[in-house]
C-alpha cells in the first residue's frame, strides 16, 4: 500500500476517536440531562437546584433573571401546567455549552412545540439560558418533520 494511503487509511480509521465528548463535555451532557428531567419535566425545583451555579443568567425575556427567576418560573409551569411535558430529540455538546432540541407538550391543549434550549456551564454548573420556541403546525409544507 502507497504511504498516503495508508496515512488516509489511518485518519479515517482515527476519526471516531477525535470525535469523542471530553470528560467535562461528557459531565455537562450528563448534567443537562438530569437538570431538564427535575426543572421541567418533574417541576421540582430543590431537586434541579444542585446543578446550577452560584449565579444564573436567564435570556428569556419571559423569565426573571437569576436562580430566584428560575424558581418562579418552575412554580409557574407546576402551577398552571403540570401535564407540560418536555421529550429531548437532540442534545449537542461544545465545550462548555449544552443544546437540546425538545419536543413539548401539555401547556396548550393540541398544541406541540418545537424548542431548543442552549445552556452554558462552568465547572460542570449550568450559569446561562437561551430559547427560543416555535409551535408547530397541523399540516407542515413538508414531509420531513420537526424533529
Amino acid at each position: 500500500m502507497k504511504p498516503y494511503l495508508t496515512l488516509l487509511f489511518l485518519l479515517l480509521l482515527a476519526t471516531p476517536a477525535l470525535a469523542e465528548y471530553s470528560a467535562q463535555e461528557q459531565e455537562n451532557r450528563r448534567n443537562v440531562l438530569a437538570f431538564y428531567q427535575l426543572a421541567l419535566n418533574d417541576k421540582d425545583f430543590a431537586a434541579a437546584r444542585p446543578y446550577l451555579g452560584a449565579h444564573y443568567i436567564q435570556h428569556n425575556p419571559a423569565v426573571a433573571d437569576g436562580i430566584e427567576g428560575f424558581r418562579t418560573f418552575i412554580e409557574f409551569l407546576k402551577q398552571h401546567y403540570p401535564q407540560s411535558r418536555s421529550e429531548i430529540k437532540r442534545l449537542f455538546v461544545d465545550g462548555d455549552f449544552v443544546i437540546v432540541h425538545v419536543r413539548n407538550t401539555g401547556r396548550e391543549p393540541g398544541v406541540v412545540k418545537s424548542i431548543i434550549d442552549i445552556y452554558r456551564l462552568e465547572q460542570g454548573k449550568i450559569v446561562e439560558h437561551w430559547d427560543t420556541s416555535q409551535v408547530l403546525p397541523d399540516k407542515a409544507a413538508n414531509a420531513n418533520g420537526a424533529f
